[in-house]
């Protein structure tokens, strides 16, 4: 057990920050994703350590003259009047570069999908984050990832990392799409087991899950999407033979109603 407790994920905390940036790139890196990378001064000192970390994008009215918070002793204090909506994305940081993209799931009237494809050089994005990071150790001899659209570019980001460290072999990603032409998203990974299940059937998922021996040691799950369906579809998994701290279950969006 002393073996499994080093490979833990660990927390690291981030001095929360707001950013004012500006667009330098959007370009469509896949069908149903578009890609929109962002930089400027105030970039300098961005940290995001861990591969399912998530920033918050705020989408004011007028750009030109909203404010973002700033975060204080005291708390976090609003410079300006309006609460805009906000949405979380995982963060892509490019340190060499010293840019930041981010990839939107484009979908149906949603705020932050309307707002990316309409971004061009010079728009600019308020950002706050991350917090936080998880650290989630690279080594482990079995691992599982599941997701949906939403959680595709953390994993995305994940599979590069491991393919730099060479930890591929004993991965099995399964992920639901409802469009066949989102697989060209995730197309550059090689020696990965990707299985697609398309038209997103969650009850496809829970049976592939259901045929999956988890070894007794050295492992890792992650598990995102839907908050009901991350509940339901992690609950196979919490059982005494699971360490809860090596199963990470999360929602990524909560389906209205």
């Amino acid at each position: 057990m002393t073996g499994q407790k080093e490979k833990y994920p660990r927390r690291v905390r981030n001095a929360l920050r707001f950013r004012t940036l500006s667009v330098l790139q959007s370009v469509r890196v896949a069908p149903g994703f578009q890609r929109v990378i962002v930089g400027g001064p105030a970039l300098e000192g961005f940290s995001s350590a861990g591969f399912d970390d998530h920033i918050k994008l705020f989408f004011p009215d007028d750009p030109a003259s909203f404010q973002p918070p700033q975060a204080t002793d005291e708390g976090i204090v609003w410079q300006s009047d309006e609460r805009p909506p906000s949405r979380d994305y995982t963060p892509l940081y490019d340190a060499g570069r010293h840019e930041l993209a981010i990839d939107f799931y484009l979908h149906d009237d949603g705020v932050a999908s309307n707002w990316a494809q309409r971004a061009r050089p010079g728009d600019k994005l308020f950002i706050g984050g991350p917090r936080g990071s998880l650290i989630v150790p690279e080594q482990y001899g079995w691992q599982l990832y599941v997701c949906d659209e939403t959680g595709m570019p953390a994993l995305r980001r994940r599979l590069e990392a491991l393919s730099v460290s060479g930890h591929a072999a004993q991965i099995t990603a399964i992920v639901a799409v409802a469009d066949a032409a989102s697989k060209a998203y995730l197309a550059h990974l090689s020696g990965f087991n990707i299985e697609w299940v398309v038209g997103g059937d969650e009850q496809a998922i829970a049976r592939r899950l259901s045929r999956l021996t988890v070894p007794r040691q050295d492992y890792f799950l992650w598990i995102t999407g839907e908050g009901k369906a991350v509940k339901r579809l992690s609950a196979r998994f919490e059982t005494p033979a699971i360490d809860p701290q090596l199963l990470r279950a999360v929602a990524y969006w909560h389906a209205k109603g």
